[in-house]
């Protein structure tokens, strides 16, 4: 896989993408049901497959946490195998947090949870600029920090769905049936993301993109760790 450097020439260009970025983006919160969904959640009893499909694959569509580090895994991987292995690490990891942390009842504070989502986001764009190798003296292992950010991603969505109380009448079924609803939502996104990595590639300014794409995705990590962190500090000062 590619490494690329920093390269400070990118860095106001970076700046100013990412504030239009955070603007864009700023009614949507990592891992949040919304108000709607929420209650229709509540409400409801018994098995209902096609709804929480599509409560899955909305969540992981407008979840721009998630959609963020999938971006940085696959911005150097070329071959549809490889990009593969990757995704369904990721989605293994995800999948397996998000229906035992669900059945069993094992949540998390929230906002650690997602403060921490915000790190594999700064960790892969540090990874993708070869900075942790340079840090380092040697390349950690992707494939399992894939994983184990994926089993992070997971546990956060769990949180969040514990604290909307489902009824365990049909429980496991519309859990299986959400999942499956992440995953395609995660194809979805993954398409778009490849479409325009498609179009980036063959620009003979690729590596410029590249480094200001992972200077901006360092920089919203480094955001949805401060806002979570302060979050968190804030809920418990309140309390």
């Amino acid at each position: 896989m590619n490494k690329l450097f920093l390269r400070p020439g990118t860095l106001c260009s970076s700046i100013l993408l990412t504030i239009l970025t955070l603007i864009v983006s700023s009614a949507v919160r990592a891992h949040n049901v919304t108000p709607g969904d929420a209650g229709y959640i509540q409400e409801i009893w018994g098995v209902h497959i096609i709804p929480f499909m599509y409560l899955g694959a909305k969540h992981m569509v407008t979840g721009y946490d998630h959609i963020l580090f999938l971006f940085g895994v696959i911005f150097f991987l070329y071959r549809f195998r490889d990009i593969a292995i990757y995704v369904s690490l990721f989605a293994i990891g995800h999948s397996i947090t998000m229906l035992v942390g669900v059945w069993y009842g094992w949540g998390v504070n929230a906002y650690i949870v997602d403060a921490i989502i915000g790190f594999s986001v700064i960790y892969k764009a540090l990874d993708n600029l070869g900075v942790l190798t340079k840090w380092l003296g040697y390349q950690p292992n992707t494939k399992a920090a894939t994983l184990i950010f994926g089993l992070i991603h997971g546990t956060g969505l769990a949180t969040k769905i514990l604290e909307y109380q489902i009824s365990e009448d049909g429980l496991l079924p519309n859990l299986l049936a959400f999942n499956v609803g992440v995953e395609i939502g995660q194809i979805l996104a993954l398409c778009v993301i490849l479409i325009g990595m498609g179009y980036l590639r063959r620009s003979d300014n690729f590596p410029k993109y590249a480094v200001g794409a992972n200077i901006v995705m360092i920089l919203l990590g480094i955001a949805l760790m401060v806002q979570h962190i302060f979050g968190y500090l804030h809920s418990h000062t309140t309390h």
